[in-house]
């Protein structure tokens, strides 16, 4: 049994991948990869990355696959990663697959497993609604939530298959309360031989 794991979380928006994301990462004692957190937070510094990603985004862009994965390369090359991490939001396409395969394959490493939550288009499209109400967030209209489920089905979709063809995918029902589907995950996880350090 291993205490570190190498893990991807995926999930439509308003699956939950975020909360429990954090929690299964608390569990192993693994820090959160996020690339939407290290974009923002370099907004919020005003590095030179955050005016480049200020830029795309101002422009409606996406920010290319090139500059996502050299922010993630330097993210995991960071001393508190070395004994596994979860990333969240990358890869985000079969372009970034490819990316990350090339840096772990330098460091003789590979993804442990990919936890898939799983969550019907019409859960998720309630539960941006509600948090939308719930927060006040004006540019989450229901066309908005739409089309960014549309995206991640369109370029998520390849990426599961990527890794299911590798049998690293676990497949979680991601209705329910917080507390049973971090059960879930934790049960997948366990099953292939990652325990958690809590």
């Amino acid at each position: 049994m291993t205490a570190s794991a190498r893990l991807l979380i995926v999930g439509p928006q308003g699956s939950g991948k975020g909360t429990q994301g954090v929690l299964v990462a608390e569990a192993f004692g693994i820090p959160v990869v996020s690339t939407g957190d290290i974009f923002r937070a370099n907004i919020k510094a005003g590095t030179e990355l955050g005016q480049q990603v200020t830029a795309i985004m101002e422009a409606g862009d996406l920010v290319p696959d090139e500059l996502t994965s050299a922010i993630v390369r330097d993210r995991l090359s960071q001393d508190d990663a070395a004994n596994g991490f979860l990333l969240d939001g990358y890869p985000r396409n079969t372009a970034q697959v490819a990316h990350l395969d090339e840096f772990l394959g330098e460091r003789g490493e590979t993804l442990d497993a990919v936890i898939l939550l799983d969550v019907p288009r019409e859960e998720s499209l309630e539960r941006l609604r509600l948090r939308a109400i719930e927060q006040g967030r004006a540019d989450d209209t229901a066309e908005a939530i739409a089309k960014r489920l549309d995206i991640y089905e369109q370029e998520t979709a390849p990426i599961i298959e990527v890794y299911a063809e590798r049998g690293i995918v676990d497949r979680i029902d991601g209705v329910g309360s917080l507390e049973a589907i971090t059960e879930r995950i934790g049960a997948a996880l366990a099953a292939r031989g990652l325990a958690q350090r809590v």
